[in-house]
């Protein structure tokens, strides 16, 4: 199975001395021919009077046709050729595989846990869409967490990384809270939050009501917290496109990196650099609301050993996130089995298959492009410096071995790059080098499907905004201009701009 990297050497250096290395990349280099033509097709547009062409295509050649029910995020990617059809199937089948304990006489589908978030990817990403914070007492959190940690030494940070932030597991419970248990053992503990209403007032008098989440942990299972502890609430993110991310050059997302805002536009973007479990090695942190992962395989292993406590080539261990501490955990019957599938409770071929399903979930196309309602939202939203962040469109690698993410033009409005979205949204948790108040900027095609797909319409990294104004509304940091912006717009611009988000 093909996999995309690329990998950043020197990694030591200030970031604008750095090379790309794409030696695990089947690339065809770029002519200056079809770089000239590339910067011409991404340039932002100044007409507003109609659509783009092929801005009804958000993923290119890869573009699935929009469907009217929860499967929209479900499909193959268009151009798969149809001897990949196989893989994405059993792909799917190991997305959509309930585990369970060992022991067990399912030995193919044993090795759960002890302790775990999920059962399986699809109880997290339902429909391939994105989770939801619970709406009360009885809603577990099935596809939210919390992630954990402490601060730690600089010495036991990724030295060879600029600017790390040193942190480490929390002492007892791990990187992340665990809410459920196999038999015989105690969940980590319970996921507690409590909102308290944030009226703000439009330029209009329009009042809307943000709610402040405040997050702690409840019936702990195995002794108090560190004193120290950083928690960050995650939702499990929407999985369309992800190949397509994955395979956007290096090179064009850093050159769009203005760590010190040398052009003065309050912009501060910088990109998340992470070691790969997949190449053992620093590279550029894509996937993770703080980019905290490189690949898609690095991507779903972690989700494997974090959220499942399933071993993987990349995470071997077969107690997933127990802590030495946790010593019944680390001693429970696993589901490793010497001599069969490596030995790991999901071998190498299964990991792959996943991770090849999660690249080729097609992006739907887009609706209403020509409406002018939407169009006068997409002038709007370029009007106030949201493609600052929100790049509307790249063009992928030329790729041998992937033809689906291959030389597309796509639209995912993103750039992912971390940026400074103030103390509104702020979880005070660092990770690898963004600091507490950094995200990377997510990708908006598919947003408008959200509804449609998971049933609820809830945004941001832990859900908390309960429409795409809100969300608006919770923007803050570099992005503080363009929100502002949001709360002076007349209602009908205002109307215009979801309209357009909608519509993505």
């Amino acid at each position: 199975m093909f996999r995309t990297a690329l990998i950043l050497s020197c990694v030591a250096m200030p970031l604008a001395a750095q090379t790309l290395d794409d030696r695990h990349l089947s690339a065809i280099p770029r002519t200056a021919t079809e770089s000239a033509r590339i910067a011409a097709v991404t340039a932002p547009t100044t007409d507003f009077t109609k659509p783009e062409s092929f801005e009804e295509k958000p993923a290119g050649a890869a573009t699935v046709r929009v469907r009217s029910n929860a499967d929209a995020f479900s499909q193959l990617s268009a151009n798969m050729p149809f001897a990949h059809e196989m893989d994405f199937k059993l792909g799917n089948a190991l997305f959509r595989k309930t585990w369970v304990a060992s022991p067990s006489s399912t030995l193919a589908s044993d090795g759960l846990g002890p302790l775990y978030n999920a059962r399986a990817c699809q109880d997290c990403h339902l429909k391939d869409g994105r989770g939801h914070a619970p709406t009360g007492a009885d809603d577990r959190a099935v596809s939210m967490f919390l992630r954990l940690s402490v601060p730690a030494p600089a010495a036991s940070s990724a030295q060879e990384i600029e600017d790390w932030i040193a942190t480490a597991h929390e002492p007892t419970y791990g990187g992340q809270l665990q809410d459920f248990a196999s038999p015989g053992h105690a969940a980590e503990g319970q996921m507690q939050i409590t909102y308290t209403d944030l009226p703000v007032t439009l330029g209009d008098g329009t009042i809307v009501t943000l709610r402040a989440p405040l997050y702690t942990v409840g019936d702990l299972g195995y002794g108090p917290l560190h004193a120290n502890t950083m928690l960050s609430p995650r939702v499990a993110p929407q999985m369309i496109g992800l190949g397509l991310l994955e395979a956007i050059p290096a090179e064009t997302l850093l050159a769009r990196s203005d760590p010190h805002d040398a052009d003065g536009d309050g912009i501060s973007g910088r990109p998340s650099i992470v070691p790969s479990a997949e190449f053992g090695t620093p590279m550029l942190g894509r996937f993770g609301y703080k980019g905290g992962a490189a690949t898609v395989r690095d991507q779903s292993s972690g989700a494997f050993s974090g959220d499942m406590g399933l071993s993987t080539p990349l995470h071997p261990d077969p107690w997933g996130d127990c802590m030495a501490a946790q010593t019944e955990c680390i001693n429970a019957v696993h589901g490793q089995e010497p001599g069969s599938r490596d030995g790991l409770e999901v071998d190498a071929a299964s990991l792959d298959l996943v991770a090849f399903y999660s690249r080729n979930l097609g992006v739907p196309e887009r609706r209403d492009v020509a409406d002018p309602l939407v169009l006068r939202g997409k002038e709007v939203f370029y009007t106030l410096g949201c493609t600052g962040c929100h790049t509307p469109k790249h063009v992928t690698h030329r790729l041998e071995n992937q033809p689906e993410q291959s030389f597309q033009l796509i639209w995912p409005y993103t750039d992912l790059l971390l940026h400074d979205m103030g103390a509104g949204l702020a979880d005070n948790r660092p990770e690898g080098r963004a600091s507490g108040s950094e995200w990377k900027t997510p990708p908006l095609w598919g947003v408008g499907l959200t509804e449609q797909v998971s049933g609820h319409s809830q945004f941001l990294h832990d859900g908390r905004a309960r429409s795409l104004l809100e969300a608006f509304l919770w923007h803050g940091g570099e992005a503080q201009a363009a929100r502002n912006g949001v709360v002076a717009l007349p209602e009908n611009d205002r109307d215009a701009l979801i309209k357009f988000l909608e519509s993505l």
